[in-house]
């Protein structure tokens, strides 16, 4: 009888353990930066969380640990105004609220909503307008949640296969889905999307995963395949083997984005708009690459 009494009790606990998912470990990312400027002579830039007018954070909480890539918009210039300033402010009040565990980890667009809302009140950050791409991993649930707005982005890689990638959001051709605060007078003349208008998506990973997140300097330049070719073999969590990892993809998408020759992703997305463009993109950006490993303190 005792041996019956076992057995329902090993098969409520498989059950459980089904819909529980069976692994209690915690997750957490290791993740590594690097970025390129738009100024070739310039190089690689090592130090520092901002690239041409593209900025990104890396932040750990008790909860979940969140990455965010931003990228000022490049027009701002004719209007004296350095794009990097809103892009960086942006990364750098979304980190803080992070930090300070003032997020929910299932909701990335609240992170981006509250972060926007203050610049708007403080007028701080200045005048300009990012693109922006959030990243949440939650610890206990092992679920990514993600809000991405324009034309930043991630993708998730699992067995050197692309298992999910972020949707670019653009009004036309290079008019990307952005978050602006323009002078009175070019009000309604830029454009100005809402952190409601992030495209959301959230889903279970597991240890090993890939997550490679960054701006469009990276994704104009360089194809799934290429990204993987440069990252995919990454193996173990290690911080120096993901941060070498990292500078080979940045170094790779810098090249190419100063090759007149190459088709790059960009140059075919013109094509099929009707223009005749070659080469690739001469943009700067910031690369974060991420493995999803076992939390430790």
């Amino acid at each position: 009888r005792g041996g019956v009494l076992s057995y329902g009790r090993l098969v409520a606990r498989a059950v459980l353990g089904g819909l529980s998912q069976t692994d209690s470990r915690d997750y957490s990312l290791v993740t590594a930066s690097c970025g390129f400027g738009k100024d070739f002579r310039k190089g690689i830039l090592k130090k520092g969380m901002c690239y041409g007018g593209g900025a990104c954070f890396v932040a750990r909480h008790r909860s979940a640990d969140v990455l965010g890539v931003a990228d000022g918009v490049g027009g701002w210039r004719d209007y004296g105004v350095d794009p990097s300033q809103f892009s960086g402010t942006l990364m750098r009040t979304c980190e803080r609220l992070v930090k300070e565990g003032r997020f929910v980890p299932s909701n990335p667009v609240g992170i981006l909503t509250a972060g926007y809302c203050e610049l708007l009140q403080n007028k701080g950050g200045g005048l300009g307008s990012s693109t922006a791409c959030i990243v949440v991993l939650d610890r206990t649930s092992h679920r990514l949640h993600t809000a991405n707005l324009g034309d930043s982005g991630f993708l998730v890689v699992r067995g050197g296969e692309v298992v999910h990638r972020s949707d670019e959001q653009q009004h036309y051709w290079g008019g990307p889905f952005q978050l602006s605060i323009a002078p009175p007078e070019a009000e309604g003349v830029v454009l100005s999307d809402s952190p409601d208008a992030a495209d959301s998506t959230s889903f279970d990973v597991q240890l090993g995963d890939i997550i490679l997140t960054a701006t469009d300097g990276l994704f104009d330049n360089m194809p799934d395949y290429m990204i993987l070719q440069e990252g995919g073999g990454l193996k173990n969590s290690n911080y120096e083997s993901i941060q070498q990892t990292a500078r080979s993809i940045a170094e790779q998408a810098h090249e190419l984005a100063y090759d007149p020759t190459y088709m790059s992703p960009f140059a075919q997305f013109g094509g099929g708009n009707g223009l005749n463009v070659r080469g690739g993109k001469p943009d700067g950006g910031g690369v974060l690459l991420s493995i999803v490993a076992e939390y430790t303190d």
